[in-house]
């Protein structure tokens, strides 16, 4: 029995060394709950801590693939404006850190749901050295003076467009009314021509009819 508390007290101060600020593979954690959630803001408690740690060793199971356990996550320096460090240890070896590297990978990949779990974002659970998630890019707005010259390009089209449109169908309208005065003149000429041939026709019976009345 000895021996298992003698154990226990040398795991606990290993871990106690293994996470120390500004630990080479540790990270600092800062949450501003009152300023995220104003009146609604919940209050940080060992409960809240502990669902830190499980978030993070489900983080860490999710990207790694081991079984990583609340006890592999460490914490240590907390204040009460609610900040801390923590590092994580191998499920293989409590005393042998897990890389900077891979805990940011795991935070990184598991970044939403962890927010999720204390109704926070980005900007207000911050974990200090590991970049925010980043949002997919949004595509560049056109500077404005490429705007202006698309309204005036669209305006100048549009004016040629009709501008020719104009110019056929006034053509047209030309055309066709030329068409209609020569036709109305060969109509004029022919009714003309249609009227003298009738003055010049001579009838002959009528003639013989009165040269024998006159006899």
């Amino acid at each position: 029995m000895e021996d298992v508390v003698f154990l226990l007290l040398c795991v606990s101060s290993a871990a106690a060394q293994l996470c120390a600020p500004d630990a080479s593979n540790g990270y600092k954690v800062r949450l501003s709950i009152l300023a995220a959630l104003g009146d609604e803001a919940y209050l940080w408690n060992d409960s809240e801590m502990f669902l830190f740690r499980a978030a993070l060793a489900f983080a860490m199971r999710t990207a790694d693939g081991q079984n990583y356990d609340v006890s592999n996550v460490l914490v240590c320096d907390e204040t009460p404006r609610v900040s801390f460090w923590f590092v994580v240890t191998s499920p293989l070896n409590p005393t042998q850190l897990v890389e900077r590297r891979q805990v940011e990978e795991a935070v990184r990949k598991s970044r939403n749901r962890i927010n999720s779990a204390f109704l926070l974002t980005d900007k207000t659970l911050e974990f200090l050295g590991i970049p925010p998630t980043l949002a997919a890019p949004a595509p560049p707005s056109p500077p404005p003076w490429l705007i202006v010259f698309g309204v005036v390009m669209g305006a100048a089209g549009a004016g040629i467009v009709l501008v020719l449109v104009t110019s056929v169908m006034q053509k047209r309208r030309k055309k066709k009314e030329e068409q209609t005065g020569i036709d109305e003149v060969e109509e004029e000429s022919r009714a003309e021509e249609n009227g003298t041939a009738s003055d010049g026709v001579y009838n002959l019976s009528f003639s013989d009819n009165d040269r024998l009345t006159q006899m």
